[in-house]
């Protein structure tokens, strides 16, 4: 078949231009996050990494993440040594900058190859559709916004994610598939909030006879759990023989952090903490008691402990029982019919249900859905119609992280076009359905996405104009319920698609 116009790689040279552009761009305090685990991990045995608190930026990623640190120390000290002393806290001299944002670049190489995978491995067909879920990915807003100017190592990680899911595409690579996840955790542990998806997957069709559930293949689980022991056993055994791991785990799960990020992240809790604010004000008129000390809980902008002045307060495990019940709903159907899609999907829906009953959860985050939804947004029209709210709650939700004036015109410009562009080529590219789609609420999508405008350029620029530095939760405030509704309303739609396809 005929290369398709423009290629991945075609994109991947142009986008690179235009990042390199961004490299004197703002950067979020994640920047110099990156730069002291570059010199915790050069300057310090490895068994010092998880101990060391010169900064307040300390390790907390899996230890994978550390050694892929430390294999960057290796170059950075050939360009600028300075970077690399832990005492040389917010440095970030022009070597600095130019080298961390370079390392971003080329190490997203791992996506475009994650990437380039996905399409070889479509079949003819769906050849073009595959090519542009592949670019619109290469090319998202989010990874865009958050690792080339907020800065994180994103791009390198969902390209390991992506790999992953492609090789569960055919049988012979299941194997590889589960080792592969298993080495993503120990990079990022936020993506054991996908693991209940692989758990069922790989049990379903490698573990468990295609012909009975009842008949295991002993060589088929022998294989998979040495090969994952071996994994984890490379990345914390050597810290478990220090006797280590309980330090470890409190650097990667600091339960003691709050319901809600500084920033609300787009989901139920977001939507929750509206619903308290806005009983604020009735409250007094239907008798309803207020906490006085809650009221600026969720308003003041700050990472700590999160109190509702009216509605009851929520606890961790009220979120634990929330997600582990809504990832075991979809994974009902993974277990009677493990194909690819349903992994996907499945996967999807894990994202979405740690996204939107999730502890702290980032903002950030949202990439969990986005990304792994972006491979089967194109299935059919009615996929798309639950992806449409996604796309543009998701990114719209990420602006408040870049809120410097200079970075205006890039986040926006750059969004709507990106918006604009892909919803536009994936409505003619997705296939009509073989059940019927709901008329409301695809007219509702379109009046929801057409709030978008209005409301950035409010939360943007007009707030600052009304009301000067006075009401500053406002802005945030409105745009998280907003992206937060269109999260909840693409998950909604899309829980009914999967069920019923």
């Amino acid at each position: 078949m005929s290369e398709t116009y423009p290629t991945l790689a075609q994109c991947a040279i142009v986008a690179t231009a235009f990042k390199v552009l961004l490299f004197p761009s703002y950067k979020s305090t994640d920047f110099e996050v990156h730069r002291n685990w570059l010199a915790i991990t050069n300057s310090l045995s490895p068994w010092e990494w998880y101990y060391e608190k010169t900064s307040e930026w300390t390790l907390d990623y899996p230890p994978f993440f550390a050694y892929f640190e430390w294999l960057l120390s290796q170059v950075a000290r050939l360009v600028d040594p300075a970077m690399l002393r832990i005492n040389n806290l917010e440095y970030d001299s022009w070597q600095t900058v130019y080298f961390q944002r370079t390392t971003v670049i080329v190490t997203e190489l791992v996506l475009v190859y994650a990437l380039r995978r996905f399409v070889d491995s479509s079949h003819t067909i769906y050849k073009r559709a595959a090519q542009a879920a592949a670019i619109s990915i290469f090319l998202s807003p989010g990874l865009l916004l958050i690792d080339h100017i907020h800065f994180q190592y994103n791009g390198v990680m969902y390209g390991v994610l992506l790999l992953s899911l492609i090789l569960a595409r055919q049988r012979s690579t299941l194997l590889t598939s589960g080792l592969v996840f298993a080495a993503l955790l120990c990079m990022k542990h936020i993506y054991l909030y996908l693991a209940p998806a692989y758990f069922v997957f790989l049990l379903r069709t490698y573990c468990l006879s295609p012909r009975s559930i009842f008949r295991i293949q002993l060589a088929n689980c022998m294989k998979l759990g040495v090969g994952i022991l071996a994994i984890f056993a490379a990345a914390f055994g050597p810290f478990a023989l220090k006797g280590q791991i309980p330090q470890i785990l409190s650097r990667l799960f600091p339960f003691a952090r709050g319901l809600c990020h500084a920033y609300w992240a787009p989901n139920v809790w977001a939507l929750y903490s509206f619903a308290d604010r806005a009983l604020i004000l009735v409250a007094p008129r239907l008798g309803l008691p207020v906490k006085a000390e809650a009221v600026n809980s969720v308003t003041r902008g700050l990472v700590g402990d999160t109190a509702f002045a009216v509605l009851p307060d929520i606890t961790p495990r009220l979120c634990f029982a929330l997600t582990l019940l809504f990832q075991g709903i979809p994974l009902f159907k993974l277990f009677t019919r493990p194909n690819w899609d349903a992994f996907v999907g499945a996967v999807t829906l894990c994202g979405y249900a740690s996204f939107l009953f999730g502890w702290h959860v980032h903002e950030k985050a949202i990439l969990l859905v986005l990304i792994p939804f972006s491979l089967i947004a194109l299935k059919d029209r009615r996929h798309l119609s639950a992806f449409r709210p996604l796309a543009v709650s998701g990114h719209v939700s990420l602006f408040p992280l870049l809120f410097t004036p200079a970075e205006f015109p890039t986040k926006t410009v750059y969004t709507i076009f990106w918006l604009v562009l892909f919803l536009m080529v994936f409505d003619r590219l997705a296939p009509a359905s073989q059940r019927p789609r709901f008329f409301l609420f695809d007219r509702l999508t379109i009046i929801y996405i057409a709030v978008s405008i209005p409301l950035i350029l409010y939360c943007s620029l007009l707030h600052r104009v009304i009301f000067g530095g006075r009401y500053e939760f406002l802005p945030l405030m409105f745009m998280s319920a907003y992206s937060a509704l269109g999260v909840v309303v693409s998950w909604v739609g899309f829980m009914f698609v999967y069920f019923t396809s």
